[in-house]
């Protein structure tokens, strides 16, 4: 789509894109902390507003509950790991809500071992990069909401990889933390890839119920 076209028919798709890029950009230059925060939180939120937007059904609502959660979470990590921590688990047990609302009517065997895969693998190696229990234990709702979400019946191009580039932003974070010399490549990585995580998972629900349900049109 057009620039002009995001501006005049999804602008806050657009107001979520330039709060993000903005930030990105921002982050380690002369400004005070709180704008920088609030900066930060407002990339997600916009999606949250966009969902709100766009779809006037529940499932949208639990949607934008998942993405506020979200924004908190990217907000509260700047000053507590533990409560930012805390506030991702909500938006991913609020999203593993939203997906077995929505479970896709057959899967095959290899999806059902993605997602088995998924859920498995995620707090795994979270474990092996922390050692930290308490990492483990959010990287399981982590892994639980990538695996529904696989199995939902939104696209996997879209809903399913933004849930898997969640979970490498998240790998990459962790890596930074047991790492003794955190890599600055691995930093600059984290942002884009939880960016746009969120987005292709917004994009995709909605995509979705306004489809499949063209009276909310």
């Amino acid at each position: 789509m057009p620039k002009r076209a995001l501006i005049e028919h999804r602008p806050w798709l657009f107001a979520a894109i330039v709060g993000a890029i903005a930030y990105f950009f921002l982050r380690s230059g002369d400004i005070d902390e709180l704008p920088i925060i609030l900066l930060k939180g407002s990339g997600v939120a916009f999606l949250a507003i966009y969902a709100l937007a766009r779809c006037g059904l529940f499932d949208a609502r639990l949607l934008a509950l998942v993405m506020a959660f979200s924004s908190l979470g990217d907000m509260a990590i700047e000053l507590s790991f533990v409560w930012g921590g805390a506030a991702f688990a909500l938006s991913h047990l609020t999203a593993i809500t939203l997906y077995l609302r929505n479970r896709r009517e057959q899967t095959t065997g290899s999806q059902k071992g993605a997602a088995f895969a998924l859920l498995l693998i995620t707090p795994m190696v979270s474990w092996l990069l922390t050692r930290d229990v308490a990492v483990t234990v959010y990287a399981t709702t982590l892994g639980a909401m990538a695996a529904t979400a696989w199995l939902s019946k939104f696209s996997r191009y879209r809903v399913g990889l933004g849930a898997i580039l969640f979970i490498v932003s998240d790998w990459l974070i962790f890596f930074n933390i047991g790492a003794e010399n955190a890599s600055s490549v691995t930093s600059l990585l984290i942002w884009p890839l939880y960016f746009s995580g969120q987005f292709l998972i917004a994009t995709g629900v909605i995509q979705t119920l306004r489809r499949e349900l063209p009276e909310t049109s």
